[in-house]
């Protein structure tokens, strides 16, 4: 009887098996920013489809009214970016052409934006009205964010009767009023919400309102509304009593200067996202000339644009 001879089958060297690993870590460090550029692709893909979706809107609401929806309403301006005021917001007039009639109707118009009893809505996040790259935020009871703000003038300013841009405080603005073009007119756009003043789609201020004065991603406003809670009182406000004097009334409150709006930002690299008069969305770079920018959010400067500059 002949006895086998064991063969020892050879082993990867862990020489080899190093090379194999390194090989793999350089294919996984390549192939990671194509996916992760893909995923950004089809997140900007669905923002794009979002602002499509709020143009027809738009365009629905004016149909049925033959204006634009104001861009907020209240009784007196200038508004301030804080939770005091009716300010209901265009994106509340537009809700039943947003398939959300059902939200529209929970919303007590008889009282504000922040009153208890619109609180409940106030809160109701809404995924037409946030861009996928935007990452979650809020919590139960608190305003639900918005990732897009209609343009209510060309430069920084506060929001008033008297601005430049399509939505405004208590706006009724008709297309043909519209004298530049609808093509050349911006209408929404893109922003990062504030998470420590967001006041929520449902307000009528910086939290759905935006201007033209820096340019897309420039930077985030320095100052914006407060958390919701109740209103200060008047009689606290100003410079305390004298010590020396107990009973020499306090000084007059002192005047302050109008909330800065901002202007308009997004998570995609190199600029936003914009919404025109005419329905279609573009992109809108961060290095757009300022002048033509500006221009863009004007309603009717009588100036002409190329479609090359932007």
């Amino acid at each position: 009887m002949i006895a086998r001879r064991s063969r020892l089958r050879p082993g990867f060297t862990l020489i080899e098996l190093l090379v194999v690993i390194a090989i793999i870590a350089v294919l996984i460090a390549l192939l990671l920013p194509a996916v992760q550029a893909a995923r950004e692709a089809a997140r900007r893909s669905q923002c794009v489809n979002n602002l499509m979706q709020i143009g027809l809107a738009i365009k629905h609401y004016e149909s049925s009214h033959e204006v634009l929806p104001p861009g907020t309403v209240n009784p007196t301006g200038p508004i301030a970016n804080r939770p005091s005021g009716y300010h209901m917001s265009w994106i509340v007039q537009i809700l039943p052409f947003l398939e959300q009639r059902s939200a529209y109707r929970h919303i007590d118009f008889a009282r504000g934006a922040y009153d208890p009893a619109n609180s409940t809505v106030r809160s109701t996040q809404i995924s037409t009205l946030l861009c996928p790259s935007e990452p979650n935020f809020g919590g139960a009871g608190a305003p639900a964010p918005v990732n897009y703000a209609a343009v209510h003038h060309d430069t920084e300013a506060p929001i008033d009767t008297t601005n430049h841009g399509s939505f405004f405080l208590n706006s009724a603005v008709r297309y043909e009023e519209i004298e530049d073009g609808a093509s050349y007119t911006l209408f929404v756009g893109e922003f990062i919400p504030d998470r420590t003043g967001n006041l929520g789609w449902i307000s009528g201020t910086n939290s759905t309102l935006r201007n033209a004065g820096t340019a897309p991603n420039a930077g985030r406003v320095p100052r914006l509304g407060l958390p919701i809670g109740p209103e200060p009182d008047p009689e606290e406000e100003g410079d305390p009593a004298d010590p020396a004097d107990p009973a020499k009334p306090k000084a007059a409150p002192k005047e302050e200067k109008p909330d800065p709006v901002g202007g308009f930002s997004s998570r995609h690299p190199g600029g936003a996202n914009f919404l025109f008069g005419d329905g279609s969305v573009r992109f809108m770079k961060s290095t757009v000339s300022p002048s033509v920018y500006q221009r863009l959010a004007n309603r009717n400067d009588g100036q002409l644009i190329s479609a090359d500059q932007f």
